[in-house]
């Protein structure tokens, strides 16, 4: 039920599609005799819309999630293993064209592609099902793999794990795949801004992990974009990521409210 509630008042819950539908009831109640308000409802998601694009607000809100665990150190020495978190790739599409597809968040799996490079003793697992809720057939890890093969990974080093729909069930499952031991290191690669949900979700599942953030999307805290989507994007983002935090915590899945370093 949380997943099929996450998938669909999720969607109503983004600052756009709000907004959108603010402006989609203000229009209907002008043709009604609630004419005065739903001038005033699309009034206020224009003002909206105007607000979130024109000014740093989205930069704002995710700047905090980025920048709260720092760039991984490599001076910490070769890890154990390597741990992507699917995400980037759109299964559905790869499965339709027959080669893979990617989307935002790509730098996931070039990064799990350089670290293996770097450390080849590592294991490396693709964790991602598909998110879909009614086809599921097209499992994101699949694709993952196929990617990280293109860019020189052997076959024989990837491990998948094809039944996580949700970065909770990524947690749970990829623990119970790896079982891993007493004192084995495990680098996270995920995008910057969904490091404090995933480590969060990976310690209360038992599994600590070596935060590897990539995919950052701010640079400066007070970046204005001017007449742009992308202050409309990064607001989406944020927003998804700070319920997201709030509904874990609250169902008792993760342990703090905004996990952070230890």
């Amino acid at each position: 039920m949380f997943f099929v509630l996450s998938k669909t008042l999720g969607l109503l819950a983004l600052p756009t599609n709000f907004m959108i539908a603010l402006g989609l009831l203000g229009a209907l109640l002008m043709l009604t005799r609630f004419a005065v308000l739903g001038r005033r409802l699309v009034v206020s998601a224009m003002l909206l819309l105007a607000i979130v694009g024109l000014t740093p607000l989205g930069s704002l809100m995710l700047y905090p999630l980025e920048s709260r665990f720092p760039k991984w150190d490599p001076a910490r020495g070769a890890p154990d293993g390597i741990i992507v978190l699917g995400g980037p790739v759109d299964s559905d599409l790869s499965a339709m064209y027959g080669m893979p597809v990617t989307v935002a968040g790509a730098d996931r799996v070039i990064q799990a592609a350089v670290l293996a490079r770097r450390y080849p003793n590592a294991k490396i697992l693709f964790t991602g099902g598909s998110a879909n809720l009614i086809a599921t057939e097209a499992k994101e890890a699949d694709v993952g793999a196929e990617i990280l093969e293109s860019l020189g990974v052997p076959k024989e080093r990837l491990l998948l794990e094809r039944q996580s729909r949700n970065t909770y069930e990524n947690a749970i499952f990829s623990k119970a795949m790896l079982a891993p031991k007493p004192g084995e290191r495990w680098l996270l690669v995920t995008s910057a801004y969904h490091m404090p949900r995933s480590v969060g979700l990976f310690r209360k599942a038992g599994f600590p992990v070596e935060p590897y953030p990539v995919d950052w999307r701010v640079g400066r805290v007070l970046d204005v974009d001017g007449v742009s989507l992308l202050g409309l994007r990064r607001a989406d983002i944020a927003v998804r990521e700070w319920v997201g935090l709030l509904a874990y915590r609250l169902r008792g899945r993760t342990d703090d409210l905004f996990p952070g370093p230890t």
